[in-house]
């Protein structure tokens, strides 16, 4: 089984969560963009959901698929986002944001009654922080945070495009990925550069998924906290 397979696969399992009636959130990268697809063949079929985007990218194929888009003023509580994550640690604890999106990822997953990870069992670790940890930074501020970051051993490097230009995201920020290996303390980490001025969000998610779908050879396994 390849890795789109897998990541395929869990998100075909992850469609069986999702009821008519329901507001749900889509999420951003490659394995989401598998379920939003696979979601709009149901929708063609004729589920009736209402959706939340969180990127550009993720609301635009939602519209092409024919997904119905809704707004937080409109809802302001979702029954249900499904979303991948870069890496998945016992207790659920994710680092996320290789898409680039976790500011408005995070968003969404706490309007959320309930959060469902898919992803494929490589993302599966003992330990976050073989994935670097990506914090989102206002422009202003890339020198300050960055000098912080490199403080508390984190090794802090902005992300570019391949052709070399620096990463934008949808917010207009940069984003710092921090090739910081093991994360021994994940809780006091994020307490730590949530308290840097400039920081707008980081990849770390704690607490916040109630249940992963990880996909391999032997099928879906379902991991809770």
């Amino acid at each position: 089984m390849t890795q789109t397979e897998a990541k395929e696969l869990a998100g075909k399992r992850a469609l069986e969560f999702v009821k008519d009636g329901m507001a749900v959130g889509l999420g951003t990268g490659t394995t989401a963009t598998l379920f939003i697809k696979a979601l709009g063949e149901k929708v063609k079929q004729g589920l009736s959901i209402r959706c939340i985007a969180s990127s550009d990218a993720s609301h635009d194929l939602a519209v092409q698929l024919g997904i119905p888009i809704t707004t937080f003023e409109e809802t302001p509580t979702l029954d249900l986002v499904i979303d991948g994550a870069d890496e998945v640690a016992p207790g659920l604890a994710l680092i996320k944001g290789g898409g680039g999106a976790m500011l408005r990822e995070k968003i969404v997953i706490s309007s959320a009654r309930e959060y469902i990870v898919v992803a494929d069992s490589t993302k599966v670790v003992a330990h976050l922080g073989k994935f670097p940890l990506p914090v989102e930074v206002i422009k202003m501020a890339m020198p300050i945070v960055s000098r912080r970051l490199e403080v508390l051993g984190l090794n802090p490097g902005q992300r570019h495009h391949p052709d070399g230009s620096a990463y934008i995201t949808d917010e207009g920020n940069f984003i710092l990925d921090c090739a910081c290996g093991e994360i021994k303390d994940p809780t006091k980490t994020a307490e730590d550069i949530r308290h840097i001025v400039g920081v707008v969000e980081h990849g770390l998610f704690l607490g916040m998924a109630t249940l992963a779908l990880i996909a391999g050879e032997n099928g879906v396994q379902e991991l809770r906290p």
